[in-house]
């Protein structure tokens, strides 16, 4: 399966701006059943396993709308068929230094100034590269690929 990111729109079939409902509705019946979280009156989550990839869609602001889409590396020793595609890439395979390369050579700026967690600010792509642990890592110290991606609306990375 692949899950393309549509920056700042979201990953199919999610969107951002869909009620939690409508996200947990529009889910693939192989994406299996969502766990939904609550944890404040303002702060929601639903989650879903895709053969090892964690995909969440949270609604930050009022605990309804989906504000961002978050998905997560398998972890350290595991793999997945599972596909997280930005423009032909491979997000979670493909070298960071590779992939933020291609994108600043399709005209996108990257923001490194925080190097742990990189931002593509436009299209409100973030990206992690922390991790505790034993992965390829490299000349700074950082994880070689990401660990994880997050799109969001268009002013989510603004402030950076």
């Amino acid at each position: 399966m692949d899950l393309v990111l549509d920056p700042p729109r979201g990953v199919a079939p999610l969107r951002l701006g869909m009620t939690l409902d409508e996200a947990v509705a529009a889910a693939p019946p192989e994406w299996g059943e969502a766990d939904v979280v609550r944890r404040a009156d303002d702060d929601a989550l639903a989650e879903w396993a895709l053969d090892r990839i964690a995909v969440h869609a949270l609604a930050e602001e009022d605990g309804t709308t989906v504000t961002a889409i978050e998905l997560w590396w398998p972890g350290e020793g595991r793999s997945s068929t599972t596909r997280v595609l930005f423009d032909g890439d491979e997000v979670f395979t493909t070298p960071a230094r590779d992939l933020f390369a291609r994108a600043a050579e399709r005209g996108l700026r990257v923001d490194t100034s925080q190097p742990e967690y990189p931002v593509i600010p436009g299209l409100s792509l973030g990206f992690t590269r922390q991790t505790s642990q034993k992965v390829a890592r490299d000349a700074d110290g950082l994880p070689c690929c990401v660990t994880s991606v997050l799109v969001g609306g268009e002013d989510y990375y603004d402030y950076r």
